[in-house]
């Protein structure tokens, strides 16, 4: 009989450790490199593809310190630098009117949610590291936790769920948003657009928190349930 959820919780969260790594990811993956393409398209004069390539630096960079730092690749920053670089691929493709811009930009969301689908052929889906991101102060203690519940056949299926949730989401909202692109007008589109990339993100984010409470609930009442009926079982 497969187990479905640990006894033990997590270790201990060093609120030190935690807010260092969040100010380096934060910094190096989302401050430096907006700072950087601005600064380079707007008072330099740079191209899109050129700005957003060297903005790629930024997340290298917090991979380094990373590796040397805690030992292993800050997952963040790998999936950042790949959004970078498929915004600078998308960048170079067809003419830079107002309209293809919007359409440039729901490819970019789209292409993020390939990306997501593609992961649930990898041994570990894409949430699977995201979480990891999230759920743990990147100490090793707190690592080899989250790594751990992989044995889990239900933290394995909550993260493959997860993971294609997400990508069906951002798939799905970027056709309709590049199907909105042409049937409404660009003065509209320009507000409706952003309205919509926050938007699925919220409502990604409230969706992953609640299902993952859930799913915990779930394996702590079977793991109860299956602790008890042991219990009866011995007595």
């Amino acid at each position: 009989m497969s187990v479905t959820a640990p006894s033990a919780g997590p270790p201990a969260r060093s609120g030190k450790a935690a807010a260092l790594g969040w100010l380096l990811t934060i910094g190096l993956n989302v401050v430096a490199p907006i700072v950087t393409y601005n600064t380079l398209t707007e008072d330099h004069g740079w191209s899109e593809f050129s700005a957003l390539l060297l903005s790629g630096a930024w997340p290298v960079l917090d991979t380094a310190v990373m590796a040397a730092w805690r030992r292993k690749v800050d997952e963040f920053a790998v999936v950042t630098l790949v959004f970078l670089v498929i915004t600078a691929v998308v960048s170079l493709f067809g003419a830079h009117t107002a309209r293809a811009l919007l359409v440039k930009d729901s490819g970019v969301t789209g292409l993020f949610g390939l990306l997501c689908l593609g992961t649930l052929l990898a041994p570990r889906p894409l949430m699977f590291y995201f979480g990891r991101k999230f759920a743990t102060d990147g100490t090793p203690e707190s690592t080899a936790w989250w790594n751990g519940m992989w044995q889990y056949e239900g933290f394995r299926s909550t993260m493959r769920t997860m993971t294609l949730v997400w990508g069906v989401a951002y798939v799905a909202e970027a056709l309709t948003r590049i199907a909105l692109a042409y049937a409404l007008p660009t003065d509209t589109m320009v507000v409706v657009s952003p309205v919509m990339i926050y938007g699925v993100l919220a409502a990604l984010g409230v969706w992953t928190a609640w299902f993952g409470r859930r799913r915990a609930a779930e394996g702590a009442r079977r793991a109860a349930e299956a602790e008890a009926s042991a219990a009866a079982t011995a007595a």
